[in-house]
């Protein structure tokens, strides 16, 4: 399990990393992929839409269930990864790279500091159960 220490984390296993101009790119975590199992289907938000933190905005499908992709910050969608709607596999591969989900642009920078880095994440994953 990969757990890389430039990004924040939330209890949803959903990961964020900050980029330019409050715009933050979200992805689902390694460890949940692996929880999961190869992933079917996924479903996303369009650009545009708004995104409120603790709030479904997407959910994903694999053999064992569907569940809801809760977000850690509020804000605008930039960006959809249309690659992994096609392919959603692509988060059971690469789910840091060609496996990130949406952009946002933020409401409040101030929501990151919410999110666990990646030593306080580790730790959660090991006390707790997807």
């Amino acid at each position: 399990m990969l757990v890389l220490d430039e990004l924040w984390y939330s209890e949803e296993h959903v990961w964020v990393r900050p980029e330019e101009n409050n715009t933050v790119t979200l992805g689902v975590t390694d460890y949940a992929q692996l929880e999961l199992g190869h992933l079917d289907y996924i479903e996303l938000p369009n650009e545009g839409d708004s995104i409120v933190s603790r709030e479904p905005f997407g959910s994903v499908e694999c053999a064992k269930v569907v569940t809801d992709l809760y977000s850690p910050v509020s804000g605008k969608v930039v960006a959809v990864n249309e690659d992994v709607i096609d392919n959603p596999t692509f988060i059971n591969f690469w789910p840091y790279t060609k496996g990130w989900i949406i952009r946002a642009r933020l409401s409040s920078l101030d929501e990151l500091k919410d999110l666990m880095p990646a030593e306080d994440y580790e730790e959660y994953i090991l006390t707790r159960s997807f």
